[in-house]
């Protein structure tokens, strides 16, 4: 395909880094259309919710990552809903793929129907455009800010090498996104498995409990289970061997329990 259109966008906001290191690794595989949230919208997954004056305002942005400067859009609006503008009002060809990403901090596990990085790569998917997403670890766990130095040398790397061979090739039927996560400790020469999403509750919402919980705001936070899995063969294990891990998502959530088997049981047939 000819200098194909590329969606590029996130959930950390239009200001992110790994929007910019994303936007690097992708520069001249085609003509980049870079949309993104105004702000932070991490956890919103596939929300579509607009609030407030100025929901769906769009803004002229720039992108830079050292020398290099792209144009850019940002959106007040969750991260599915900028795909959905970058799709229906602002693109002016189709598009081709869709990035999301480079997020501050991996999404492994459970955590898939949480993050908005994978809400925005679902998204794209619900319109047949495959997609990517994309997460970088934290050696810390401070996801929320751009306060800590990362390297996003190798979330690049990978970020073009799989950018280019899905324009290359079709994914085979149900693989709607590719879901990948860059190890802290990754090189672009790191070992990359294709990996099955860990059953594992890797970000275990802990409530920090009030003295009465009727009175004062509530707070929560994720503590990520760094290291740990459920399986062998799954992302968080990939991630705790510091490989890059690649898995393939449906849209089709269906559990791969027999049917027929759950009919017998619902129907109290079942041997």
């Amino acid at each position: 395909m000819n200098n194909p259109t590329i969606l590029v966008t996130n959930d950390d906001g239009i200001e992110s880094p790994g929007l910019a290191a994303a936007a690097a690794g992708l520069d001249g595989l085609g003509s980049l259309l870079i949309v993104a949230p105004a702000d932070q919208q991490t956890s919103m997954g596939r929300c579509r919710s607009a609030k407030g004056e100025d929901a769906g305002v769009l803004r002229k942005r720039k992108v830079t990552y050292g020398d290099r400067e792209w144009d850019g859009i940002a959106a007040n609006a969750t991260p599915a809903l900028t795909v959905e503008y970058g799709i229906q009002e602002i693109a002016e060809s189709p598009i081709a793929l869709v990035v999301s990403g480079i997020n501050y901090g991996e999404n492994v596990g459970t955590c898939v129907t949480v993050s908005g990085t994978i809400g925005a790569a679902l998204e794209a998917a619900e319109h047949g455009i495959p997609a990517l997403a994309i997460s970088l670890e934290l050696a810390g766990t401070e996801y929320h800010s751009f306060s800590q130095p990362v390297n996003f040398e190798a979330a690049a790397f990978f970020t073009r090498y799989f950018a280019e061979m899905v324009l290359k090739a079709e994914l085979p039927h149900d693989v709607d996104v590719l879901k990948i996560e860059i190890p802290s400790s990754a090189t672009p020469q790191s070992k990359w498995v294709v990996a099955r999403q860990d059953r594992l509750v890797y970000y275990h919402p802990k409530v920090q409990k009030r003295l009465d919980p009727f009175v004062g705001k509530g707070a929560i936070k994720h503590q990520p289970k760094k290291g740990r899995y459920t399986a062998n063969n799954t992302d968080a294990y990939a991630l705790a061997q510091g490989w890059v891990s690649v898995t393939p998502l449906s849209l089709d959530l269906t559990s791969r329990v027999s049917l027929d088997d759950l009919t017998d049981i619902l129907t109290g047939s079942a041997s």
